[in-house]
């Protein structure tokens, strides 16, 4: 089969020294050749790769960063749906350079889209699943079309325990290190504005116990590291819902640092499941977007949860 390309299209698609064709070619058990004007597809999936080459080209086109890593992701995604790859063609945001910022799989557009049909969205998965980065750039893109004033973003330190009086500095110096993952999002969307932004209230950072006793209108807000609050937590924050309000709640099951006490994301998804306006959205191994070793260690770690027959 010979497929037609510009030359352009070929060196986006393709990457450095051809990374992105090996993998291809690897995936679908076929050989590419460069031709003038396009490639001449042999071997065994032969309509496989023409439509994946064809994938790729187009998310080249509109902005997208095609490595080894993405060509996976849409081969993955085409074998269970041939036009699922259209699905991720709409951008969730824009960051601060002006990069464009796309849902890298179906999981992550499952989220994206619960996120604007429902006031209340769990994202339930493990690390580099994208969800965190994800909750910001929606955020900030509400933000931004003014559909809402602020963004709230919050998480537990549980990690610090009893331990956090002993840290030097006042509270904020104390939790900060627990915030970063939040702040280093906000950094890629907004451009070292962001600081700015924090100064005049537009958006806040702080840890969980802060959201106490208020009421927040008109705010994006979102949970990060749900699964370190208690079922008495949880509810604290979603009892916090003021009028014309969004959340998201972020979490990972499998890595719960509570001792002796129930999770509130776990609690959560039990007793709010089927709620009128609560969406709960699960990613797992195959929805992790970091380094491709990110993704054997998450699927490592699974397998030998089940070989040894405890939850993972």
């Amino acid at each position: 089969m010979k497929k037609t390309y510009e030359n352009n299209e070929l060196r986006a698609v393709f990457g450095a020294y051809d990374a992105n064709l090996k993998v291809v070619e690897s995936l679908c058990g076929v050989s590419v050749r460069v031709l003038a004007d396009g490639v001449e597809i042999t071997g065994q999936n032969i309509e496989l790769a023409d439509l994946l080459l064809d994938k790729l080209a187009k998310a080249c086109a509109r902005g997208e960063q095609i490595d080894p890593s993405a060509v996976g992701r849409y081969f993955d995604i085409l074998r269970v749906d041939p036009d699922g790859a259209d699905k991720l063609a709409e951008p969730v945001a824009v960051t601060a350079r002006g990069q464009k910022i796309f849902a890298k799989t179906l999981n992550q557009k499952k989220f994206t889209d619960a996120v604007k049909k429902c006031p209340l969205t769990f994202a339930v998965g493990p690390a580099g699943t994208g969800k965190t980065y994800l909750a910001v750039a929606l955020a900030v893109e509400a933000v931004k079309r003014g559909a809402v004033d602020r963004i709230i973003l919050t998480r537990p330190a549980i990690e610090a325990g009893e331990k956090l009086g002993f840290l030097p500095g006042d509270l904020q110096m104390k939790v900060d290190p627990y915030l970063r993952p939040l702040y280093d999002a906000l950094g890629e969307m907004f451009g070292a504005d962001y600081t700015k932004l924090i100064e005049r209230g537009t958006v806040e950072i702080a840890p969980l116990a802060y959201m106490r006793g208020r009421t927040l209108k008109r705010a994006f807000i979102i949970l990060d590291e749900a699964q370190n609050t208690t079922p008495e937590q949880m509810k604290m924050f979603l009892t916090r819902f003021g009028e014309g309000s969004r959340a998201i709640v972020t979490g990972d099951i499998t890595q719960i640092d509570l001792k002796g006490e129930p999770s509130g994301l776990v609690n959560a998804e039990q007793v709010l499941k089927g709620v009128d306006g609560i969406a709960f959205v699960r990613l797992d191994g195959k929805d992790v977007v970091r380094h491709d070793l990110v993704q054997r260690i998450v699927k490592a770690y699974d397998e030998y949860s089940k070989k040894i027959n405890r939850p993972s």
